[in-house]
């Protein structure tokens, strides 16, 4: 996969770092008071010099071979006028924004080019509350936007499920268990498969019926 990323900060050297490690092919475009430090981390090829906002520098850096853009800057406004130019003069299929002030989350839409918005406090402030609404449970990992989530939660010494074979729970609609840790190993989930105190079940769930599974492994209410 080609990526662009756009912003030479912490975020997008260490960004940039991972898509490496991964086998992706990455170019890292920043300014000049941030290169010194992004060659300590980076190979000289990835990193590119220039003007963010320039489709010159975007063009000569191979953004309309790119997969995904990311525009990572401190500053919202160049995260938006990179966003716009990728988006609508090269035509990227994924471009990827991030929100430094929540207050201007509204702008960054698809009109605007951005087809994911990172906005930093809006993550942490709904990881927050659902953390709080579900208990023990803990989200592993957000997929499809939100929409699903791979969660893990013990099962209560008091929990309906407790004690009963998988075929018998009645599972929330668009939930399935993936995985079972007991006493450090894996289990396959099966319909004969009883649920044991303690149990770790690792599921993937909608993020409506989140609250259900909760119930379901959690303390009896």
């Amino acid at each position: 996969m080609n990526v662009i990323i756009v912003g030479g900060g912490r975020l997008g050297t260490y960004l940039t770092s991972l898509l490496l490690s991964g086998g992706h092919k990455v170019k890292l475009i920043a300014r000049p008071e941030e290169l010194a430090r992004v060659q300590i981390d980076l190979p000289e090829e990835v990193i590119a010099r220039g003007r963010r906002t320039d489709p010159n520098v975007l063009e000569a850096n191979g953004i309309r071979q790119a997969h995904v853009v990311a525009a990572v800057t401190d500053t919202d406004e160049t995260n938006l006028v990179v966003t716009s130019l990728a988006k609508f003069e090269f035509n990227v299929p994924r471009v990827i924004a991030r929100v430094n002030n929540p207050k201007n989350a509204w702008m960054f839409t698809p009109q605007m080019g951005v087809d994911v918005a990172l906005n930093q406090a809006d993550l942490m402030a709904h990881l927050v509350e659902e953390e709080m609404s579900l208990g023990d449970m803990m989200t592993l990992l957000k997929l499809r936007k939100g929409k699903y989530s791979l969660v893990e939660e013990k099962v209560h010494p008091a929990a309906p499920a407790l004690g009963k074979a998988l075929r018998d729970l009645n599972l929330p609609e668009d939930c399935v268990l993936v995985s079972i840790i007991r006493d450090g190993h894996l289990i396959i989930p099966r319909g004969d498969t009883v649920l044991q105190e303690t149990d770790e079940v690792i599921a993937m769930v909608h993020g409506d019926k989140l609250d259900d599974l909760a119930q379901l492994l959690g303390r009896a209410k």
